[in-house]
């Protein structure tokens, strides 16, 4: 019955136990970044934010009012897009970035020498990144090998809410991009580039609480409404 009900909903176990090594690792340098960086060991969530677009709103963005929400306009013109990595440091909160055309593994390496040109030589940097094909590409492992301070560790297949990044690129997203209006891809890129300097003035670390058990618990309690095994 046990096993009637797992391929009802094609659990796959053996997917689940690879969920939870890889959550497990990841975690595991979440809750020791503070530590890590005490030692010498900077642990960075990197990732892409894809398709920027450059948009020019026809009108200005109404601000809201008493009595009246902020209104925004449905009309704009494109300007092209742009791609924008990003690298947050776990420990204090502080991110690196850089704006590309597009998003290969040519522009992925570009990205870790513009890391290991803003990370001091003894220090190991441990990366946090999802299963992308540029992140696993031949020409990045043999950049990676011969730069053993550097280690990725990967999210599990599916998961990039286990990368923090991917709350920052929410907070430029709001904060700067959704409701901005860009004359070119260069004004956009000036402008993520000041909102960036702007939050490493002041940066706060993202405090994550989810442990390894409490996410597989929810699993567990999700397959058992979807098999109607609550009880």
């Amino acid at each position: 019955d046990v096993v009637r009900d797992e391929l009802a909903v094609d659990l796959q176990p053996h997917r689940t136990l690879y969920f939870e090594e890889k959550a497990s690792g990841v975690l595991w340098y979440y809750e020791r970044a503070e530590s890590l960086h005490a030692k010498g060991d900077l642990v960075f969530c990197l990732d892409e934010k894809t398709q920027i677009q450059a948009l020019e709103r026809t009108q200005p963005v109404l601000p809201m009012g008493l009595g009246y929400v902020e209104g925004i306009p449905h009309d704009y013109v494109r300007h092209g897009t742009t791609t924008l990595f990003a690298a947050l440091d776990v420990a204090n909160g502080t991110v690196l970035t850089q704006c590309k055309p597009k998003h290969r593994h040519q522009e992925f390496l570009a990205f870790l020498r513009h890391i290991e040109a803003n990370v001091p030589e003894p220090l190991d940097v441990h990366l946090i990144c999802d299963n992308y094909g540029t992140h696993r590409h031949a020409r990045v492992k043999a950049w990676l090998a011969r730069r053993p301070r550097f280690h990725l560790h990967f999210t599990p297949t599916y998961s990039s809410w286990l990368n923090q990044v991917e709350r920052w690129f929410a907070l430029i997203t709001t904060q700067a991009i959704r409701r901005g209006s860009f004359d070119s891809v260069a004004d956009l890129k000036r402008k993520i580039d000041e909102f960036v300097k702007h939050y490493n003035q002041h940066p706060k670390p993202f405090m994550w609480t989810a442990t390894a058990e409490s996410i597989l618990a929810k699993i567990e309690r999700l397959c058992k409404v979807i098999n109607g095994t609550q009880h």
